[in-house]
């Protein structure tokens, strides 16, 4: 196992009526902007929730925050936060509220280009706007971890930071408020938390038994709970279960002492500035793929993941490996989740295109061993094709 220190000052309350206690965390005299994406929020109750919560707090609302969080309009929440000398952030929703909350609270303290933030991952940001969260699609783990992705849509850009000033305060995890996500979002959150485990535990072997033991938990959960939150999706304890796992993928504690890879991500996320495809499908399109490029580096670990995810013990390694593959393009379909480039609209120039934007955005040296490049980005991208 590898060095590591490990920190999370990130307070969950989780379950049931949890969104009342915002009365407790939120200090009493704040200026609250309430940062939100679409209508969902206010349909199904959990804005006014928040609103009786608050109290007579001093709030301001900032709706309209995109999937994929475009920059420009977490620019004009920044504008809308200082015109209201706001001094505390609350985001509800998922994962792209969260994260456009955190550049916003960044954004808000940086002096010149807020896009600076973005190109420098994060080495820029001095300070940052106190917030919390109100969580309604478990997928991305943003709630607790300080990590953000942001899309730049006239640069064709989607670009990741990281900052130890944005780390929620506190998120709030309700699974009741997940009971009326559409299928599509509930199939993505589970394979964006699926590809996030897979990112830190799928390398090389590094006897880290406990990182590798909550990591396999994590996606055997997944497996077997996934599939019963499309058939029931008003099922509590499913709901619940798949809400902490989603956390638990990227909250910092199963990639401590770990190497990493995030390829898939890198990779997927200029499919996502290419057309805008949803970040969990893109992922679900890389990752069998380049699990099956890389079987040689990762030989162990997809040996140890055959047998202790998916439970296959028999045969020549290369045929278990195989299998693993299999499984994972497999899980995913059985989610509803296409796993070709073509179920995207994605061809030969779409993927021209992919490969020169990882080389416009430094991403020449992705994986574990910072050896997958952007041309075997495209080797990888053609066999998804």
């Amino acid at each position: 196992m590898k060095n590591f220190t490990y920190h999370n000052p990130t307070r969950i309350l989780f379950g049931k009526g949890r969104i009342a206690d915002l009365d407790d965390h939120v200090p009493d005299n704040a200026r609250v902007l309430i940062l939100y994406g679409g209508g969902s929020a206010e349909r199904t109750g959990v804005l006014d929730q928040v609103r009786t919560a608050l109290g007579e707090r001093t709030i301001t609302e900032f709706g309209g925050i995109e999937p994929n969080p475009r920059y420009a309009t977490a620019m004009k929440a920044v504008d809308t936060a200082r015109q209201n000398d706001v001094d505390f952030l609350l985001a509800v929703g998922g994962g792209s509220v969260i994260d456009a909350t955190k550049f916003i609270a960044a954004a808000m303290y940086h002096d010149g280009d807020a896009w600076e933030i973005l190109t420098s991952h994060g080495s820029v940001v001095g300070k940052a706007a106190p917030f919390g969260t109100v969580l309604t699609i478990p997928a991305t783990g943003s709630e607790m971890n300080p990590g953000s992705v942001i899309t730049h849509e006239e640069k064709g850009a989607k670009l990741a930071f990281m900052s130890a000033h944005c780390y929620p305060q506190f998120s709030v995890l309700d699974p009741e408020v997940t009971f009326t996500l559409p299928e599509r979002q509930i199939a993505n959150g589970v394979a964006d938390a699926f590809v996030h485990i897979i990112e830190q535990y799928l390398t090389y072997p590094v006897d880290a038994r406990v990182q590798d033991g909550f990591a396999e938990t994590l996606l055997r959960t997944l497996i077997d709970l996934g599939p019963r939150a499309l058939r029931d999706p008003k099922n509590y304890e499913v709901r619940a279960n798949l809400m902490w796992t989603a956390t638990l993928a990227l909250n910092g504690l199963i990639g401590a002492g770990v190497p990493q890879d995030w390829s898939s991500h890198m990779i997927g996320h200029e499919i996502t500035a290419l057309n805008d495809t949803d970040h969990a499908r893109t992922l679900a399109v890389v990752l069998p793929a380049l699990m099956d490029d890389q079987r040689d580096r990762k030989k162990g670990k997809l040996l140890q993941y055959a047998a202790n995810v998916w439970n296959i013990n028999e045969g020549e390694d290369a045929t278990r490996i195989d299998a693993a593959i299999a499984a994972t393009r497999d899980f995913f379909e059985t989610m509803g989740i296409e796993t070709r480039l073509a179920d995207y609209g994605v061809g030969e120039a779409g993927i021209d295109h992919i490969v020169s934007a990882l080389k416009d955005h430094g991403m020449t040296e992705m994986g574990e061993h910072s050896a997958i490049t952007p041309e075997d980005a495209r080797r990888i991208l053609n066999a998804a094709a």
